[in-house]
């Protein structure tokens, strides 16, 4: 045999083709006329098996112990991928130049999806409601890796703050960067928008781009998965003009994954805080548009607090003091009271985000979920955004 290439592994008992020759390849055939082609079975061999894949057992065993644990399998997008996505403008590939909003979102959506995975929660301590929800201690539980660089760039720091533990706000501040500490300006993660592209990119969602801004030349991602884009924008939709008190199949991700209701109500809420939301509703009219935007600001209010559905009702007040908030909150109540006049039918709005408040809740691990509870301490946070910045 020549030593050059790739050597073949055989079986137990198989012998050498230099030994046997051609007449050893023939099939043998049997009395009845037909032919049959042993069958050998390949220890490990990714070639020898033509189109099988070589792996190892254990590592089904532990996924399907993983997903056991966690409630399900991880989606293909992150929400802050998701969220980026929303922001992107589709042939051009960059974000608004005006948005202020999204990196300190994108911050408080690291949060929310390393609670989501199981890898972090609030402190176990009964004392800990004396403390304002954004304000209690955030600990990790898992510190394996998950597989997103980001995630685990963020796990890591959290990790090494182990002895001297920080609450919500003060993680998605010194992630952000916004700190007078000079000691603890390490902890701000860097160039999120651009590395979340980048990872887009190498999921095939997006594409690389070279585009000339007048005097330099800047690296865009166009949407190249349309199909994907246009998923999470039916999702968003789906859930903001549902008309029903159950949760609508279109605005969840696909079955079997992991905690999808709420991750459908975080993916609403943070798109709504990093002021990406409204680019998701090109095909509404301005009465659908409306009433979309009071919607999410009813469900922010509602999962801004713990626990989940003991908001007043009211709305989160996010964006209320700017022209957007005031006309959606407006013609919120016009739509109510003219449904209430009319006598009609239709679910309102607070009886279908209180509906997804009962799905949300059959999701989490008992009435105190650590978790869940870290998740509406980073909406507060967001819900506040306006103030912040």
């Amino acid at each position: 045999m020549s030593t050059a290439g790739l050597s073949r592994r055989r079986a137990a008992g198989a012998a050498s083709d230099d030994a046997d020759g051609p007449s050893s390849r023939t099939p043998s055939t049997h009395s009845n006329g037909s032919s049959s082609i042993p069958q050998h079975q390949h220890a490990g061999s990714a070639f020898a098996g033509g189109s099988k894949i070589a792996y190892d057992p254990r590592d089904l065993d532990q996924d399907a112990g993983e997903e056991a644990r966690i409630g399900g399998k991880m989606p293909r997008l992150t929400i802050m991928e998701e969220v980026l996505l929303l922001g992107i403008k589709d042939k051009q590939g960059y974000l608004s130049f005006w948005n202020d909003n999204i990196s300190y979102a994108l911050r408080g959506c690291i949060l929310i999806e390393l609670a989501l995975r199981r890898r972090i929660a609030l402190v176990k301590d009964p004392n800990r409601r004396r403390n304002p929800l954004a304000e209690r201690l955030v600990e990790v539980i898992d510190e394996r890796q998950t597989g997103e660089t980001i995630l685990d760039e963020a796990l890591r720091m959290m990790k090494s703050q182990e002895h001297d533990k920080m609450g919500i706000n003060s993680w998605i501040d010194l992630l952000s960067g916004e700190t007078w500490n000079v000691m603890k300006i390490g902890f701000q993660l860097k160039q999120v928008r651009e590395r979340l592209a980048k990872g887009l990119v190498d999921k095939g969602v997006l594409r690389t781009e070279k585009r000339n801004f007048l005097l330099f030349d800047m690296a865009t991602h166009p949407v190249a998965d349309v199909r994907t884009k246009e998923g999470i924008v039916s999702r968003v939709v789906g859930l903001l003009t549902s008309t029903t008190a159950s949760v609508p199949s279109n605005a969840l991700d696909r079955e079997g994954t992991q905690c999808r209701v709420l991750r459908a109500v975080c993916l609403v809420c943070a798109a709504y805080t990093a002021s990406v939301l409204d680019n998701a509703f090109g095909r509404l009219g301005y009465e659908e548009r409306e009433a979309a935007f009071g919607r999410c600001d009813e469900i922010l209010g509602e999962f801004a607090a713990w626990p989940f559905g003991s908001g007043d009702g009211s709305g989160s007040g996010f964006g209320s003091g700017s022209a957007g908030g005031t006309a959606a909150a407006g013609a919120a109540r016009r739509r109510q009271a003219a449904r209430i006049a009319s006598g009609g039918g239709e679910v309102s709005g607070r009886e279908a985000v209180l509906g997804l408040v009962q799905e949300v809740k059959k999701e989490a691990l008992g009435e105190e979920d650590l978790g869940f509870e870290l998740v509406a301490g980073v909406l507060e946070v967001l819900s506040k955004l306006d103030s912040l910045l």
